[in-house]
Order: C-alpha cells, then structure tokens, then sequence
C-alpha cells in the first residue's frame, strides 16, 4: 500500500506502514506523511505565530528536521502528528527566543486576486466571532491555552496532547476542564 488514504479500515496501521517504510529511507512514504500531516503541523504553527509566510517556513523546517531524524524515531504506538507538532512548538519557541524575532514586523497578509470571497456581512460576524473566541483563549494560561488549541483546534486526542505538552493525560484532563470553565465564565452568552 502506497498511500495513507487508502486504508479506511485501519488508519493507524496503514500510519505506522508508512512511517517504518520511511523510516526505511522510502521517500514516497516520507511525501504521504507529509501530505497527511501538513494542514495539522500548518494550523498549530499560524496559531503561535500569526504570520503566514512565517508559518511557512516554520512547517517547511518542522518536516524538514522531522525528514533528517526519522531513521531515529522509535515508534511508540502514539500518533505521529504528535512527533511532528513537538517539533513545531520547539521551533516556534526557539523563534520567540531568538533576537530576529525582535526585529521582526510583520505585515496583513494580502489577497490574492482571483480568490472568491464570502459576503461582507458573513466575514464581519465570523471575524468578530473569531476573534472573542481567540481574546478569550489568549487570557488563559499558557498551558491552557496549549491545551485547548491542541485539543479542539488540531483535534488531538487526550494522550497526544499528553505527549506534546510532556504531561501525564490525567493533567491534560483536568487542565482541559479549567480551561473550558474559563472559557465558560468569560465568553459573552450569546456567542
């Protein structure tokens, strides 16, 4: 089997085929998980840093680095996005550290023309939906505001989020259930 897709039975098996297979140096296996974990790592990354182009480059090194160490992954039974996305966040850390992000300024990303756009009225509400949702997840903590976009923005089940956030999934739980309380106290009620 040469594709991740193909697999609906057993979409975790046909995962763990692929990665053995490029761990194995098979480039085509290497390119379907690529394919298949590239809107996750994408998503997790524009959260953190807000900036296309920089998101970009971001993934384009998450996977480039996920690509050099693979021969070294040692399969844990857990999803590989979960690898993948540690790689991420370690890299968006690093850049939040580094003295170039300080220097950084970054600009609106622009339109491109051609590009349907919805109506005026219906992008206006889900902006102002959006972002009352994301000023509230944005007063959380840091943990839980990790949590959350893990979870509920990238989908990750309980023990992934465990494994990125390097937590026990008892304390993803119960830093979850905070969190939603938070959310729950401070979002206005009719949103």
């Amino acid at each position: 089997m040469s594709s991740l897709t193909l697999d609906v039975r057993r979409p975790s098996e046909a995962i763990k085929d692929t990665v053995l297979r490029a761990k194995a140096g098979d480039a085509e296996a290497f390119g379907s998980l690529y394919d298949h974990y590239v809107e996750l790592v994408y998503r997790y990354v524009y959260y953190r840093v807000g900036s296309h182009p920089l998101t970009e480059d971001i993934t384009s090194e998450t996977f480039l680095r996920a690509l050099r160490r693979i021969p070294d992954f040692h399969w844990q039974g857990k999803d590989f996005g979960a690898w993948l996305v540690t790689i991420a966040r370690n890299l968006v850390a690093d850049h939040f550290k580094s003295s170039r992000y300080r220097l950084e300024i970054c600009t609106a990303d622009l339109v491109e023309p051609g590009t349907p756009q919805e109506s005026p009225e219906h992008a206006v509400l889900d902006s102002m939906t959006n972002r009352t949702l994301l000023l509230a997840v944005r007063r959380l903590g840091s943990e839980q505001q990790e949590c959350v976009v893990l979870r509920f923005l990238h989908g990750l089940s309980v023990a992934e989020t465990a494994l990125v956030m390097g937590k026990k999934p008892g304390a993803i739980k119960a830093l979850q259930y905070r969190a939603v309380r938070s959310l729950a106290r401070t979002l206005p009620k009719d949103l």
